[in-house]
């Protein structure tokens, strides 16, 4: 497995400080994983969905520990990058020295959902 695209979109909040979008191998995304500042320093959470019992559950998750330290280090390894270049969302293939991803917004397909649930339209 190889994360060939790390996606960030800072937000200007006190605990989650971003979100961010990874390509496994050109061709799998998953959407919606977090970056929390916590009380020991940034992390990531994977996306997960709210149950009817007010708990959370991970919707897409490494199964182990050196898969979820690969994503990490890629995602806040990218997220420093793009603070470092003053903020602004940025996206870029693992391989690349700069922001240029020519043909991402061609793999990106953007969703619109209901307002009042999260069925697609």
């Amino acid at each position: 497995m190889e994360i060939t695209e790390v996606r960030v979109f800072p937000v200007d909040e006190d605990k989650l400080k971003a979100f961010v979008s990874i390509i496994i191998d050109d061709c799998f995304v998953v959407s919606d994983i977090k970056i929390i500042n916590g009380n020991n320093g940034l992390f990531i959470s994977m996306p997960s969905k709210k149950r009817k019992n007010g708990t959370f559950r991970d919707i897409a998750h490494p199964l182990n520990n050196e898969t979820r330290r690969k994503i990490e280090d890629k995602v806040l390894a990218r997220y420093r990058e793009v603070l470092a270049q003053g903020g602004a969302g940025a996206s870029v293939s693992v391989g690349e020295a700069d922001d240029s991803s020519e043909g991402a917004a061609d793999r990106e397909r953007p969703t619109t959902l209901h307002p009042d649930d999260s069925t697609p339209a």
